[in-house]
């Protein structure tokens, strides 16, 4: 195998952006997992809410067979 120095740089340069596009995309679904864990926090206090407001909801229920 005969690599010349600009198969080399190719070469290289490639991978570092490879890497730079996996970051990237990391780093986008790190954001996109913050955002939906946000979310479900704020649905969790607004059943909190709910509950405190309400507390009898939900507790009972009827069932028929």
């Amino acid at each position: 195998m005969d690599f010349s120095i600009t198969q080399l740089s190719t070469s290289v340069s490639q991978a570092n952006l490879a890497n730079k596009v996996g970051v990237a995309m990391l780093a986008k679904t790190m954001d996109n997992n913050e955002e939906l864990g946000q979310g479900l926090v704020n649905m969790i206090d607004s059943a909190a809410m709910e509950r405190s407001v309400n507390p009898s909801v939900g507790a009972n229920f009827d069932l028929r067979v």
